[in-house]
C-alpha cells in the first residue's frame, strides 16, 4: 500500500529541485499534492500534482493560500534561497529575501494551515533548513547560515508547542545538493567546474547528493513511520558535518 495514501499535503518550493523530487515521490506514494511555487511553467510540468502559483513573500497570499488548502495532512516547507558573503559583504536585499524566504515565509504558511491540523488533531510538518547555520558554519555564508539556524529554532518551537496536540514538527538539514539552484550559484562564480570540484572535495563521501535522497527522508518524516519523531533537525550531508 502506498506510505501516504489519503494523505493531503502542500509542498512550497515544487517546481524545481529538492521540493520538485518531494513532489513527484509523494504523488507516487499515493499522496495528494499542492504543488505550491511562483514558476507557473514550470508547476504545469508536474504530474498529477495540483499547481498553485504563490508569491510567498506576500504574506496576503500565503494566508490565502494557506486557508484555501483546507485541512492538510503534511505541510513541506522547502522554498528557500542561498545568499552569499561574509558579515561586511551582505547587503540589505541579502539580508531581507534570505529572512522573509527562509524565516518568515515559512512561519507565515505554518500559521496559515496549523489552525485546520489542529482542529483535526493531527499534522505533520517538515521544515528544509540545512547542515549550514543549525549544525556548522560556511564561509561567506553569513545571511543564508543566520536564517537558517533560525528554521532549527523555529522547528523546535513547533513541535514543543503542540507535541501534545497531535503535530509533529521536525527539519531536515540537507548538505551539498545537486539542483538548478546550485548550478545557478556555480555558474556564478565564474569557474563553475573548480566551484564543485571544491564542494565535491568537502563531503566526505566524496560526491554532491540528490533531490531524491533528500525526497526520501522527507517521505519518511511525513509518514506514520516516524510517529515518535518531533523536533528534530537531520542531517543528510554524505557525512560533512563529521568530518
Amino acid at each position: 500500500m502506498p506510505r501516504l495514501a489519503t494523505k493531503r499535503v502542500l509542498v512550497t518550493g515544487a517546481a524545481q529541485g529538492i521540493g520538485r523530487a518531494i513532489a513527484e515521490l509523494f504523488v507516487r506514494e499515493g499522496a495528494s499534492v499542492i504543488a505550491l511555487d511562483l514558476k507557473a511553467d514550470a508547476l504545469a510540468t508536474l504530474s498529477g500534482c495540483e499547481p498553485l502559483v504563490v508569491d510567498l513573500l506576500d504574506p496576503a497570499a500565503v494566508a490565502r493560500a494557506g486557508a484555501g488548502a483546507g485541512t492538510l495532512d503534511v505541510l513541506i516547507n522547502c522554498a528557500g534561497y542561498v545568499d552569499s558573503g561574509d558579515l561586511l559583504s551582505v547587503t540589505e536585499r541579502g539580508l531581507d529575501l534570505s529572512f522573509d524566504l527562509n524565516v518568515r515565509a515559512t512561519i507565515r504558511m505554518t500559521q496559515a494551515v496549523l489552525p485546520a491540523m489542529l482542529e483535526a488533531g493531527r499534522g505533520v510538518i517538515v521544515n528544509i533548513g540545512s547542515v549550514a547555520g543549525a549544525l556548522i558554519g560556511v564561509p561567506n555564508r553569513l545571511a543564508y547560515c543566520a536564517s537558517k539556524a533560525a528554521v532549527a529554532g523555529l522547528t523546535r518551537s513547533i513541535a514543543l508547542d503542540y507535541v501534545g496536540k497531535g503535530i509533529r514538527c521536525n527539519a531536515i538539514c540537507p548538505g551539498t545538493v545537486q539542483s538548478p539552484s546550485l548550478d545557478e550559484r556555480l555558474e556564478t562564480t565564474g569557474d563553475a567546474d573548480a566551484a564543485r570540484a571544491a564542494f565535491i572535495a568537502r563531503q566526505p563521501m566524496g560526491r554532491i547528493g540528490t533531490a531524491e535522497e533528500i525526497a526520501a527522508l522527507a517521505l519518511y518524516l511525513a509518514s506514520d513511520e516516524s510517529a515518535y519523531i518531533t523536533g528534530s533537525a537531520i542531517a543528510i550531508d554524505g557525512g560533512w558535518t563529521m568530518a
